[in-house]
């Protein structure tokens, strides 16, 4: 239709957000069992880089509610949350039995195993925190 808007463009999810009661023992968990290598880290929050890509920032409950005020003038609102929240992350379906010896090897327990119809596989275990996480494949949904 001549005039219409059309809709902004979205590149993608950049940042996830997890929170922790005891980051010393969610660092050991995501350094440790997954690997990941920390892009900052400060008092209140440790960011992980996955697949160059995108953000995983763990952020110690309650560290983050009032606004934070940067050196520039900008300001980031606070935020927070509760409860086992969930976030999955890509793999290739040759990596899955990897994880898997990966997580028993660590003693996480994999709380649960998925085919979805498309072709692809999750599989879903617990952070120190009892936030859920899942592994999946390709395959599991019509964009992945």
């Amino acid at each position: 239709i001549a005039g219409e808007a059309t809709m902004p463009k979205l590149d993608g999810v950049l940042e996830t957000a997890l929170y922790t009661d005891d980051m010393a023992r969610a660092r050991t968990f995501y350094e440790g069992v997954l690997g990941l290598e920390p892009i900052f880290s400060d008092n209140r929050l440790t960011a992980y880089g996955i697949a160059e890509r995108s953000v995983l920032l763990i952020f110690r409950r309650g560290g983050a509610t009032e606004t934070v005020t940067l050196p520039n003038g900008g300001s980031i609102p606070g935020h927070d949350g509760a409860g086992p929240l969930h976030i999955a992350f890509a793999i290739s379906k040759h990596e899955l039995p990897r994880w898997e010896t990966q997580l028993k090897a660590h003693g996480v327990a994999i709380e649960g195993h998925t085919d979805w119809s498309r072709g692809g596989r999750s599989i879903y275990f617990r952070d120190p925190d009892g936030h859920l996480l899942e592994f999946a494949t390709p395959g599991l949904w019509k964009v992945y």
